[in-house]
């Protein structure tokens, strides 16, 4: 039993690979990255957010917008790191915007650090808990989001290691997982992006149609609430006896010996009131108003 995707299994290592989950890739943390700004006179900035962050813990709120726009350019090169996955450039900006607020709000001048070193990684952890928690399809927990992961790298190191697309069994072995765990985890990558109800698909007979039109159709209840609707009136209008010897005939499944014997009558005589109370209901749910 092999892995989804890549069925020629004699295909070399550089041809084409079966496509991953589009989610954030973890990159090195900015130390060596150039986010920051090394260009002469670069420096200066610091000093002058160490100000503005005692300005803002002496109750300027001023200072939080002016710091908020000095880092803006960090956050937006942060997010520009993702642009490759399926989110719009302008949601990832947005996130990484919001976890440059949390930095300003959380950040600490006292504690030695500059605010850039811990700006970084809290953006970053924003953007990658979006990732986690927002882009998925369907939800799918943490474990099992990092499992699916874990499965998907490993097939493809397994994939180049032998030149073929690896079995189940390989790859449980690879990941020290059972075959049930890694096949959880094949279920939840499908989880990542739902396909449209209206998208055109399917083979042979069901070709061109989409799968809202192939699994739709009548629900026979319809006619049911059409007949309870015309029905219950023409019960109502029904003698009391009538109406207890149907609802023991065809709610309580009683034979007409049965009933019968519950009402103290022959069982001719039961038989006679169900065909007279039957046409009645024909009759009156039959007729026009």
């Amino acid at each position: 039993m092999t892995l989804l995707a890549d069925s020629r299994t004699n295909q070399s290592c550089q041809g084409r690979r079966r496509p991953r989950p589009r989610t954030a890739t973890v990159e090195p943390e900015p130390a060596a990255t150039g986010l920051l700004d090394h260009r002469p006179g670069a420096d200066r900035v610091e000093p002058s957010s160490d100000a503005l962050f005692a300005r803002l813990h002496a109750g300027d709120e001023r200072a939080r917008d002016q710091i908020a726009t000095m880092y803006l350019p960090l956050a937006k090169r942060l997010a520009q790191r993702y642009v490759r996955s399926s989110e719009p450039r302008e949601d990832l900006v947005q996130v990484a915007c919001v976890g440059l607020v949390k930095a300003i709000e959380r950040f600490d001048p006292d504690r030695g650090p500059t605010f850039a070193s811990f700006a970084i990684p809290t953006i970053l952890g924003e953007l990658r808990r979006y990732f986690r928690d927002s882009t998925w399809a369907v939800h799918v927990p943490r474990g099992a989001q990092e499992r699916a992961f874990a499965i998907e790298a490993a097939e493809e190191q397994l994939r180049c290691m032998q030149c073929s697309a690896p079995t189940v069994e390989q790859v449980a072995e690879y990941l020290h997982l059972s075959t049930e765990e890694v096949l959880d985890g094949l279920l939840a990558v499908k989880a990542y992006e739902a396909d449209s109800l209206d998208a055109p698909g399917g083979n042979g007979d069901e070709e061109g149609r989409s799968p809202l039109e192939q699994i739709g159709s009548e629900d026979e209840s319809f006619e049911l609430v059409e007949a309870d609707a015309s029905v219950v009136p023409a019960i109502r209008s029904l003698g009391e006896r009538d109406r207890r010897v149907l609802h023991l005939r065809f709610v309580g499944e009683m034979s007409q010996s049965q009933i019968a014997a519950q009402i103290g009558v022959s069982q001719m005589q039961v038989s006679r009131i169900l065909a007279r109370a039957l046409r009645e209901l024909r009759e009156k749910a039959d007729s026009p108003g």
